[in-house]
């Protein structure tokens, strides 16, 4: 890479929630295929998970991480833990599914019930032939303080680049989790970054509201793009069944999707003088 090329702004443009459901593998292999995105995250408990592991084993060059998933926040669209914890473990309700919110997770999880969990999602996408280049957090819940420095030591035994914020006012999401000391946060930023792993100094969601015209919302989100390093958790997701996982945002996934797939350049994406590639490209040493 050329010196100039080094000093860009670094750009991820990654796809939440593969497994989720048939119509999210749907849309990241098609906005992969075109080059409108540079990874997927797949949730691994979920029950589309087996339709993206086989498309990922049969193509290496698709890019996919593990999404940690300890929370299942749909109403009627429910999945379970694979480790099959006895409710003490605090990580399953009254019906053995995950929480449906971050906070909850944190008042009643036990960390070794966490720990399980995690390891087992990762267990499970290598068994199926997968090779993460990252791993990052469904609803931030494995951003938590109580349970961070278990998704950093993970990250270290595997060898796979964990997605962490710089700082927390630039994480669009994060107040999902609930009260915080960022302290512990940069210093856990610091450590990361002086041993060569990517840290993130922006990440920004899928706008979640119909505000404006799909396309504008989209224009505005890539145009304020920073210096550093940018993730963009994206949810695009083509229709079908989603509409009623989710009714009501489900629009904002299709949309996303419609935007990101137009036919022909995209001038506000294609155009950006950025680098892209996904986290493990943004490594500065070998693990």
């Amino acid at each position: 890479m050329s010196e100039a090329a080094a000093r860009l702004p670094g750009l991820i443009v990654n796809i939440d929630d593969l497994g989720m459901c048939h119509g999210a593998n749907v849309a990241f292999l098609e906005l992969f295929a075109r080059g409108r995105c540079d990874s997927g995250s797949v949730m691994v408990p979920c029950p589309w998970f087996l339709e993206i592991a086989e498309a990922g084993a049969a193509d290496p060059a698709l890019k996919l991480g593990v999404h940690v998933t300890l929370t299942a926040e749909k109403a009627h669209y429910r999945w379970r833990p694979l480790t099959a914890p006895p409710k003490s473990s605090g990580l399953v309700d009254d019906d053995g599914y995950f929480h449906g919110d971050p906070q909850t997770v944190r008042r009643r999880a036990v960390p070794e019930a966490v720990e399980a969990e995690m390891r087992a999602q990762i267990e499970m996408f290598l068994r199926h032939g997968l090779k993460p280049t990252h791993f990052d957090p469904h609803q931030d819940t494995v951003l938590a303080p109580e349970f961070f420095p278990i998704y950093v030591a993970l990250g270290r035994e595997y060898g796979v680049p964990v997605l962490f914020p710089r700082n927390l006012a630039s994480h669009d999401s994060i107040d999902g989790i609930g009260p915080v000391d960022e302290a512990a946060y940069i210093a856990a930023a610091l450590e990361l970054e002086a041993s060569g792993e990517p840290v993130a100094d922006s990440i920004r969601e899928t706008p979640w509201h119909r505000d404006q015209p799909a396309e504008a919302r989209y224009r505005a989100l890539f145009a304020d793009i920073g210096p550093g390093l940018t993730f963009m958790a994206m949810h695009a997701n083509a229709p079908g069944e989603i509409e009623a996982i989710e009714p009501r945002s489900a629009a904002i996934r299709t949309e996303e999707y419609d935007v990101l797939r137009a036919e022909g350049p995209i001038d506000w994406i294609d155009g950006l003088k950025v680098r892209r590639g996904t986290l493990t490209d943004f490594r500065t040493v070998s693990p």
